[in-house]
């Protein structure tokens, strides 16, 4: 009789916690779905009002079909609907241009940043450096600082420059800019990168006759690529969203997306319909880029968290 009362409690013990288990789980998925809806509902709304008609934009209509009829007024503004795709039109070819000049500055600027941002991570992680009353954490903190500066405040200082050695309105002078925003964000996240590869790594390879230069590409490099994969991704989406020095500094030549997604803002009021295509138009790249490389950003993540 013992005997069956504790299989008989042991079974309701083992239900009850399968039960607050099942509960828990359900609890978690419940809070990460509507995180979820938190989080793309922007996109979803961006992508439903470029196939809006005004009425429709004004109402605040969101299901497509129950809410309203889609149509191709964002996209027809853009020379990019179906009905307007094989004829000239010279707004799609301005969006082309914005569309290339932001590709490559920020494909250009974030390249250049991680490898001059790697390399300074690297130094800073692997040997000691004085530079007056300045040592690495110093220098360190140094190169973090500078995000917290205003771009405002740089605003003068770089018009001018600019203007004197003939860089306004070019893309190089875009690279350049960028390079020195996302520098600092480059060096912290790789430098964490590298100080959580073991240095008896190198010393190994150095044993085995590589130099320093030698134990970094074949040893270090390879181990560091989740993490640089990923600094360049974050370094790509600020410098592909960055509207203050494109405004400043660009005209017409190498006047960016977010400049254009800007000007639909005019005196009538504000054209919603072609904001959202150009949005979503802007923000389809980056989707496509972090889907693709999703397992090195995990990697890099991964790789920064265990130490």
């Amino acid at each position: 009789m013992t005997t069956g009362t504790q299989i008989f409690h042991d079974a309701a013990v083992d239900g009850n916690f399968r039960a607050k288990w099942y509960a828990s789980r359900a609890l978690i998925y419940v809070v990460l779905i509507f995180w979820a809806v938190i989080c793309l509902f922007p996109i979803y709304w961006t992508i439903t009002t470029s196939f809006k008609m005004a009425p429709d934009v004004m109402k605040g209509n969101m299901v497509p079909w129950v809410d309203f009829k889609p149509a191709w007024l964002g996209w027809r503004s853009l020379g990019l609907s179906p009905d307007t795709i094989g004829a000239d039109s010279t707004v799609r070819q301005e969006f082309l241009k914005r569309f290339i000049n932001s590709l490559i500055a920020a494909s250009a600027s974030s390249t250049l940043a991680v490898i001059l941002g790697s390399l300074a991570a690297y130094g800073l992680s692997r040997f000691s450096y004085k530079f007056g009353y300045m040592r690495n954490p110093d220098i360190s903190f140094f190169f973090l600082s500078q995000l917290i500066l205003p771009p405002v405040v740089l605003a003068l200082p770089f018009l001018v420059l600019y203007r004197e050695v003939d860089l306004l309105d070019t893309r190089i002078g875009l690279i350049l800019v960028y390079t020195l925003s996302v520098l600092p964000i480059v060096i912290w996240i790789m430098k964490d990168q590298f100080e959580s590869i073991p240095t008896e790594l190198e010393e190994a390879a150095m044993v085995d006759g590589l130099g320093v230069w030698g134990a970094f590409f074949t040893i270090i490099l390879p181990i560091a690529l989740p993490g640089m994969v990923a600094a360049f991704i974050l370094s790509l989406v600020l410098t592909w969203n960055e509207y203050f020095f494109a405004a400043l500094l660009t005209s017409t030549r190498a006047a960016t997306l977010p400049v254009m997604v800007a000007s639909q803002t005019g005196s009538q009021g504000i054209s919603w319909w072609s904001m959202a295509a150009l949005s979503f138009a802007a923000i389809l790249p980056l989707v496509i880029v972090g889907i693709f490389l999703e397992r090195f950003i995990i990697k890099g993540m991964a790789a920064g968290a265990v130490k």
